[in-house]
């Protein structure tokens, strides 16, 4: 039984909803009757709910209201009545609610903190504003604290802590240093969430005593410095310096002096930590860790992905950020830190909670006696949100009773409403993370219709266009709409009109006969009204004589023809383009009344040619080709086209596929490279051919993909390097089968063209991609964020359907989807429109100008409500204009300038300001529509400025001991002169400067006569004028007290000298010259042709140091002013020095070498059989005697450099063979030298005998030193390469 009842309250109250829809009035936006009538308070302007002021400034807490008749205004604080009566420091703006308390007059902002809520009242009710928190800005000092300095080792992580005071609202924390200059930061050292400096591990270059903390108040633009924190990292290159002298090489070459460590988190600390956010904020997480090498962060969100288009990664992807986030972004985020050692992970559960937020907002309701309504008020939040109702500010529980009103919920629903049910409904949604608090108004009135639209207003239209004749109406109850034509004519009705649900009446083809005088009546209970207007059907403008296609050889003469009818009642006018530009301007062109002739044409002149009429009504227009040509040539013709593929044939014909063949035609001596498949439409659209595919030259067949519901035709052309082929007879036709349609129109928009209705396009499907007749469209759309069900119409074959009487500026969901007679397409998806916008309502409140300096001032502005705007927000436009200069007092014509700042900005910079001058301003907000009312004008001046430059500066009446000067005012005083400064000095032959003399000049004053001068002397002035402000731009100039003058000397460079070394070199010069020169050096390879490289130098300085050079390389080197003509030193040339080597050549792995050692052995081996074969012959080889003997020279190793031979040395000598153990150039041997001593081929002693003389020693490069290329080495050899010489 109470289910039956729930059921039937439910009905009634979508039965009420319905009931409101329709009968609920829309008031136009028409200034005059808005004027005239009654309507409850509506709050338009107030200060946000959190509201921090600057305690230096007087508050204001905006209330703005608008009603009929005005409003009165109230304000409670911290929930009882305010009576600012009492408090002197509190005044209210006329006409307003707005406060403002004066605090910069002895008032104390922490005195009026607390919780405000303002009450707009008249007559028909009450409606209030948000609780408004106001609390003043506080920017507290750092605690004094002494901070010990770190002391760090090499590799270690480090946390510098900033810990900045509390202040409100929470500072901006940046690092910088003693110059100011922010601290570099990367993946290695940066700044937390918290503020803090983390280090993941320090370097030497981490020394510094000035890192420094700073916080930024926003609100009170102060900062405040931490005390500098001074950090010394320890090296380990020390302590290796001092013990390397005790170890060995391969002990230093092991030792590492830094520790590589496995990543360890810095911040958050443990394995897990959790996070909440609310609903649309922007979640921030942040995981630092430290570790050598410096760790690499990674995000993951654990069984999802994390949102695309919204996730960011920042401060080295240390930080984590995903904005706008909603209840799905719930769940558990992992950061992992990895290096090459291992890595390290924290998991951070986040919940995302919500304050409340709208899913429907009350909206106001206009109802006429005895109809009925609702007001419903939904919201969402997480937790649920609670919904409480206020009647007039007043709780309804509380509230008088009205028979009339019945609150079930979220939901307010009227009943037979009378006059007296008027009042303001309040709708508080709240949670613990916020509240909703929304105005909306029930306002009854009885009013007879009205017509908006002027009397006899005329409309003129051209004949077979549409005709739209308004009838902007209002009454309450809402009046019935009724066209007449004439004076005594009947109703209209009947298919060739059509009425509009706003009074509209549309005639969709407007004829001549529809001419004349319509009557608009409007009708209620109340009364009766009625307009008329007037209707002229105009003839279409026609082009009856086209331009022509023409063809006209060089230098002839060529006209084109356009002959126009029109209505006589219209003015047309004619403009000729060519290629869609206007015509050249050039006397050749000669433009008639209904041609254009061309004179002696050029090539140039070779394009398409448009003639354009246009009258108030309607434009036409028409184009042709004129094709410039020289005579023609009679060349023989080698090369041709192709012919065109012929006996074309389709076989395998399927429902989606066909295959089609041809026989190729004489390709004309020019290979035919590829084939162009098209096909004709019969169905659709015959007579048009469209491309369908390209095969090689080689292929005669191919496979062809079909659509249903097409009669196609195919056919082919052939393609060559001199072109195309005339396309092939076309094929036999082939009609396939109908099918359901395989997509829907894209490019779905939905966007109002009127701010109570919304045009939905959307591109219509081509013929063939309707796959079966009946094409027609199903448009549906649905209020968006509403709980209403989806209205559809199925419309014809077109691209455009309009939705009338839709609130202005809401957001709607639109699909449109294809059907014909077999069928629906697939589900189309959804795009979000809204319906049409209107001009802002309101103007930007508060408007206050900082003016800055004397040439740029920055306005601020207060936001105008969203809901106001009626469109999208694109931005404030901030008009300004000069009124007068302070200091000429006199009036120009005023020029306004404008600045558009986009988006939700509230406030800008206007630059480039006049000094000391009157300006005026006014900012307006901008939508799609256009712009809102302007603020009022605010006034402001700029401060005095420095003056620009006198204007000009002459010295005449040279003598023997005086000048005469004379000079202009500054053209821009920017202030009140007070004096101008004249400096001078003299200068000598070569351009050195005197003492300087200094006088001051009476602004008064345009000349003056210097006397008891030098004779014969050059003199350099400088002038400049001053204000209060400081001196202006000087300018200067120079005379001699002599007419002769005396040649200045040229500036000059020189003595350039040269410091080399390996790879750099010093270069200095000396200059004699003007001061403030710009140096530069050129520099090359000595004998090289290419192009000299340039290098800037610094400053003024007269050195500069060349990098990057070639070791052993001859340089040349010049050096030069910039300005100076061109000036430059004479030329130097020095050399780098040569190269240290820096590695050693592995010998072992050259092929020279091991040839060589091969020829080694071989010789060895023949040499133990000749000793063999004496030995047995009674001979005694004579060892001891040659054991301190030099190596034959024919079997040492060759050197790579000289191509001569090299030595061998002793394994613990290591030094080359002296010069005069060489072989003798006549290679004979000398006599005390036996050429039978194995020693000369082994490793001194460690070669050895038995004392039979066999051989038992081994060849071996033990410890063998392999010279680097070209150079003797002094470095120790490396392992490798002493097992790499090992034979």
């Amino acid at each position: 039984m109470m289910k039956k009842k729930s059921i039937s309250a439910s009905k009634a109250s979508l039965v009420l909803f319905l009931c409101q829809m329709i009968s609920a009035l829309d008031v136009p936006l028409d200034s005059k009757l808005l004027e005239e009538l009654l309507q409850p308070p509506t709050i338009t302007q107030q200060s946000p709910k959190d509201y921090i002021v600057d305690p230096r400034e007087n508050i204001v807490i905006q209330c703005e209201a608008k009603g009929k008749p005005p409003p009165s205004f109230s304000w409670t604080r911290n929930g009882t009545h305010f009576d600012i009566d009492k408090d002197a420091q509190v005044t209210m703006k006329p006409n307003s609610g707005t406060l403002v308390i004066n605090i910069m007059n002895g008032g104390k902002a922490e005195a009026y903190e607390g919780v405000y809520q303002c009450t707009a009242r008249n007559e028909r009710g009450a409606a209030i504003s948000n609780n408004i928190v106001i609390r003043p800005s506080r920017s507290p000092l750092w605690t004094k604290e002494k901070l010990e300095p770190n002391h760090v080792r090499e590799g270690d992580s480090l946390v510098l802590h900033c810990r900045p005071p509390v202040g409100l609202p929470p500072p901006i924390i940046f690092w910088m240093d003693n110059a100011f200059q922010r601290l570099p930061q990367s993946e290695r050292v940066s700044q937390g969430l918290n503020g803090d400096l983390y280090f993941s591990n320090v370097q030497p270059e981490d020394t510094r005593e000035d890192y420094i903390c700073y916080a930024r108040f926003n609100h009170t633009q102060t900062i405040q410095q931490k005390q500098p924190i001074s950090v010394k990292v320890f090296s380990m290159d020390s302590l290796n310096d001092t013990i390397a002298a005790n170890l060995s090489d391969t002990d230093i070459y092991g030792a590492k002096p830094v520790t590589e460590r496995q990543p360890i988190l810095l911040t958050p600390t443990g394995s897990t930590s959790t996070k909440v956010e609310l609903r649309g904020n922007v979640l921030l997480l942040e995981c630092i860790a430290a570790g050598l090498p410096t760790p690499v962060i990674r995000w993951i969100k654990e069984g999802g992905e994390l949102p695309v288009n919204r996730t960011f990664f920042e401060n080295f992807k240390k930080t984590l950020k995903i904005i706008d986030v909603s209840e799905a972004d719930s769940g558990n985020y992992k950061c992992i830190a990895r290096n090459m050692l291992g890595s390290v992970h924290h998991v951070i559960s986040v919940t995302v909670k919500a304050a409340p937020y709208w899913i429907t907002a009350p909206r106001n309701l206009v109802l006429s006696p005895g109809e009925d309504g609702t007001l419903i008020c939904r919201a969402n939040g997480n937790p649920k949100p609670n919904i409480s109702w206020f009647a007039n500010g007043v709780p309804i529980a509380i509230a008088p009773e009205d028979p009339s009103r019945k609150v079930d919920g979220d939901t307010i629903i009227f009943s037979h409403v009378q006059e007296r049910s008027s009042a303001v409904y309040q709708c508080n949604a709240s949670n613990e993370y916020g509240y909703l608090l929304a105005n909306a108004f029930v306002n009854v009135l009885a009013e007879p219709p009205r017509v908006l639209t002027p009397a006899n207003k005329l409309y003129q239209v051209i004949a077979d266009s549409p005709a739209l004749l308004d009838c902007a109406y209002f009454g309450s109850p809402k009046p019935e709409i009724e066209w007449f034509k004439g004076v005594k004519g009947s109703i209209l009705r009947g298919n060739e009109y059509v009425f509009h649900d706003n009074g509209t009446l549309e005639i969709p083809v407007a004829q001549k006969d529809s001419t004349g005088t319509y009557t608009c009546v409007a009708r209620n209970e109340l009364g009766k009204v009625q307009n008329e207007v007037r209707l002229e059907v105009k003839d279409p403008t026609m082009i009856i004589k086209q331009p022509e296609y023409k063809v006209i050889q060089r230098y002839g003469q060529v006209s084109f023809e356009c002959i126009i009818r029109h209505d006589s009642t219209l003015l047309p006018t004619v403009i000729w383009l060519k290629d869609n530009d206007e015509l050249p301007d050039d006397e050749r062109f000669l433009v008639g009344k209904d041609n254009l002739t061309i004179m002696n044409v050029t090539d140039k002149d070779d394009g398409t040619y448009t003639c354009i009429v246009n009258t108030t009504l309607d434009s036409v227009s028409a184009s042709a080709v004129l094709t410039v040509v020289a005579a023609p040539p009679t060349p023989a013709i080698i090369y041709a086209r192709p012919n065109p593929p012929f006996d074309l044939e389709l076989t395998g014909q399927l429902e989606r596929s066909v295959e089609l063949s041809w026989i190729p035609g004489d390709e004309n001596n020019s290979p035919i490279r590829n084939f162009v498949i098209e096909y004709e439409d019969g169905l659709h659209e015959p007579g048009v051919w469209h491309y369908q595919t390209e095969v090689p030259g080689t292929q005669t067949t191919v496979q062809l993909k079909l659509s249903p519901y097409v009669n196609y035709s195919f056919r082919v052309i052939a393609v060559n390097e001199i072109g195309r082929s005339q396309p092939s007879e076309p094929s036999e036709q082939y009609l396939t089968k109908s099918a359901n349609p395989d997509e829907n129109p894209s490019n779905v928009q939905g966007i109002g063209s009127e701010p109570d209705n919304l045009v939905i396009t959307w591109e219509s499907l081509k013929g063939f991609q309707s796959n079966g007749p009946g094409l027609q469209y199903k448009v549906s759309w649905r209020q968006k964020d509403v709980d209403d069900e989806w209205t559809s119409v199925i419309v014809a074959n077109v691209s455009k359907y309009i939705v009338s009487g839709t609130p202005t500026f809401v957001p709607y969901e639109i699909k449109v989807q294809a059907l014909n007679d077999l069928g629906y397409a697939p589900e189309p998806s959804e795009v979000i429109g809204h319906s049409g916008e209107d001009l802002p309502m309101v103007a930007p409140g508060n408007v206050q100008v900082h003016v800055i300096n004397s040439t740029l001032a920055k306005v601020h502005w207060d936001p105008v409500p969203l809901k106001t705007v009626r469109g999208h927000l694109q931005g404030y436009k901030v008009y300004y204009w000069k009124v007068q200069s302070l200091s000429r007092r006199s009036r120009r014509h005023v020029e306004k300038k404008i600045l558009t700042f986009r988006g939700n900005k509230t406030f800008g910079m206007l630059p480039g300001l006049e000094p000391y001058s009157s300006y005026k301003l006014n900012v307006r907000v901008v939508n799609g529509k256009g712009e809102g009312p302007a603020s009022p004008d605010k006034v402001f001046k700029t401060p005095e400025g420095v003056p620009s430059s006198p204007s000009f500066l002459k010295i005449t009446n040279p003598t023997l001991d005086s000048l005469t000067l004379e000079w202009g005012s500054p053209t821009h005083p920017n202030g009140v002169l007070t004096s101008y400064i004249l400096k001078f000095q003299p200068i000598n032959n070569t351009h050195e400067l005197g003492p300087l003399v200094e006088i001051r000049i009476p602004a008064n004053e345009s000349s003056l006569i210097l006397k008891n001068l030098n004779y014969s002397t050059r003199y350099k002035f400088y002038f400049n004028a001053q204000t209060s402000v400081g001196s202006g731009s000087q300018i200067t100039e120079e005379a001699v007290t002599i007419m002769d003058e005396v040649q200045p000397l040229y500036p000059r460079i020189r003595n350039v000298t040269t410091a080399a070394a390996e790879t750099y070199a010093n270069i200095s010069w000396e200059y004699e010259g003007p001061d403030h020169a710009n140096f530069y050096v050129e520099y090359g390879v000595a004998g090289s042709k290419e192009d000299w490289k340039k290098e800037i130098v610094n400053g003024s300085r007269s050195f500069f140091v060349l990098k990057g050079l070639t070791p052993g390389t001859a340089y040349k080197v010049r050096v030069g002013a910039e300005g100076l003509s061109g000036f430059r030193s004479s030329e130097d040339v020095f050399e780098t020095g040569p190269a240290m080597a820096s590695r050693q050549i592995d010998i072992a792995t050259q092929g020279w070498f091991i040839g060589l050692m091969c020829a080694v052995a071989l010789l060895i081996l023949i040499l133990l059989i000749v000793c063999f074969i004496r030995r047995n012959k009674g001979g005694k080889y004579p060892v001891k005697e040659k054991e301190d003997a030099h190596a034959d020279p024919e079997i040492q190793p060759m050197k790579e450099d000289d191509g001569t031979f090299g030595e061998y040395s002793d394994a613990e000598d290591h030094k080359p063979l002296k010069k005069g153990s060489r072989t003798p150039s006549d290679r004979t041997v000398k006599k005390e030298d036996s050429d039978d001593s194995l020693v000369d081929y082994g490793e001194g002693v460690n070669g050895q005998f038995n004392e039979d003389g066999s051989f038992i020693g081994q060849y071996s490069g033990k410890k063998e030193k392999e010279p680097a290329e070209g150079n003797e080495s002094s470095e120790a050899p490396s392992p490798v390469n002493a097992m790499n010489s090992f034979v």
